[in-house]
């Protein structure tokens, strides 16, 4: 009987009960090949994540990184949005002394916040023109910048804010005129915008007619064109065309950052980490931030916007109005004031503006601010404004997946093709 004494050992070569047949050298080597396996790809693994970090972390060591400070009275941060102040600077220094060494100083060339919902569930890209009316307030000396101290009851340009106290002034100036907190800035050069468009392959644009500006270089005939690094600068910069505004100039820029931003998803750039890291090794150089936004900072936030829709971001402008004691500079109106209030709370954007355009035969040089105390007061330009002096621009605003070949608008003016 199974169980009892030694009858259990069984017979004729059989297996004894209860106990596991003996495994193959073959079926005892699997598991430790197998283990050894894991062990290497782990290895493998955290060495590629070494190397990664190893080579961002060269890339963001070319990132030219700047502390802010003396912001002052600052407004409140709400609901957790982020708000990045985003400069194009025309510099002339290092490689874009190209575009003009005999130029000193920096100025503002585009001025925008980037506004993120909390969850990035959509975006706004508040764009201020350059020729802005703000406050003279007290800035330190910065790098290229020889600070400002504070005028009360003196104006200046938006971008003299940046040309006399670099991006902290331009920070402050911004944080104390639209009572947006900003949590960082990106300050981007001229060889790096052009990089970024190459990296990407080039970028469209649409011109309702040929365009043969001496200024900016741009020569293209009329029609859509898709367009690389240099071409796409031109564009962006231009201003001799239309009414010579700086108005359109914004709308124009408009459209062409929604056809990057299209770009940018049509060739999964924020999906890709090689794509992402040519990118980024290649603006390195140009870009300059504030010392509080870190490498995982960074990473974070293009890993974040990678599922942002392009029907989710939207670029407006502030609605500006004549500035009477200087045809050639803007202030902001009540419109304006709202739709601060709306970044800055999160909440949804107020309807465009309503009032009369501005008049197609404004001409707005956009006179750069350079030396001295040159822009301060509003005493330069002094001229007979034009009759329409309380016009109102439409704030409009288009989203990133705009047709591009529909700015038209952004061209008219007596200064057409030629």
């Amino acid at each position: 009987m199974i169980g009892h004494g030694g009858d259990n050992q069984g017979t004729g070569g059989q297996q004894p009960h209860g106990r596991r047949r003996s495994r193959s050298p073959r079926a005892i080597r699997a598991p430790k090949v197998l283990a050894w396996a894991a062990i290497g790809l782990t290895v493998a693994l955290v060495a590629g994540v070494l190397v990664a970090y190893a080579a961002y972390r060269d890339v963001f060591g070319r990132i030219h990184q700047v502390t802010v400070t003396h912001l002052g009275s600052r407004p409140p941060g709400y609901d957790h949005s982020l708000n990045v102040l985003v400069i194009g600077s025309d510099t002339r220094k290092g490689r874009n002394s190209r575009f003009g060494a005999h130029i000193g100083g920096q100025r503002s060339d585009t001025v925008m916040v980037l506004h993120l919902s909390p969850g990035f569930r959509h975006a706004v890209v508040l764009s201020l023109p350059r020729d802005s009316v703000v406050p003279v307030l007290s800035c330190p000396p910065a790098a290229g910048a020889p600070g400002q101290t504070a005028q009360p009851g003196q104006v200046e340009q938006l971008n003299a804010t940046f040309a006399f106290g670099g991006p902290g002034c331009l920070w402050k100036t911004i944080e104390h005129t639209t009572h947006i907190r900003l949590d960082h800035f990106l300050e981007l050069s001229f060889t790096g915008f052009e990089q970024v468009i190459n990296d990407l392959g080039g970028v469209s644009i649409c011109l309702p007619y040929p365009i043969n500006d001496p200024h900016s270089k741009l020569r293209l005939s009329r029609g859509l064109h898709h367009v690389m690094g240099a071409q796409a600068l031109a564009y962006w910069r231009v201003r001799y065309i239309g009414t010579g505004s700086d108005l359109q100039r914004i709308t124009r820029d408009q459209y062409l950052m929604a056809s990057v931003a299209q770009d940018v998803k049509r060739a999964h750039l924020l999906t890709d980490p090689a794509q992402l890291y040519r990118v980024m090794s290649d603006m390195a150089s140009s870009l300059t931030t504030d010392s509080g936004l870190t490498q995982s900072g960074m990473i974070s936030l293009a890993l974040s916007l990678k599922n942002l829709p392009l029907g989710a971001v939207r670029f407006v402008q502030a609605p500006v109005s004549f500035y009477p004691r200087n045809p050639n500079w803007v202030a902001w109106t009540p419109a304006a004031r709202t739709l601060f209030r709306a970044i800055a709370h999160d909440h949804a954007l107020p309807r465009r503006a309503r009032g009369r355009k501005v008049p197609r035969n404004w001409h707005s040089p956009s006179r750069p601010a350079s030396g001295g105390t040159a822009g301060h007061g509003g005493t330069a330009g002094h001229g007979k404004p034009p009759t329409l002096a309380g016009a109102t621009r439409n704030d409009g605003g288009i989203t990133a997946g705009a047709n591009v070949c529909r700015d038209s608008g952004a061209f008219a003016g007596p200064l057409g093709g030629h």
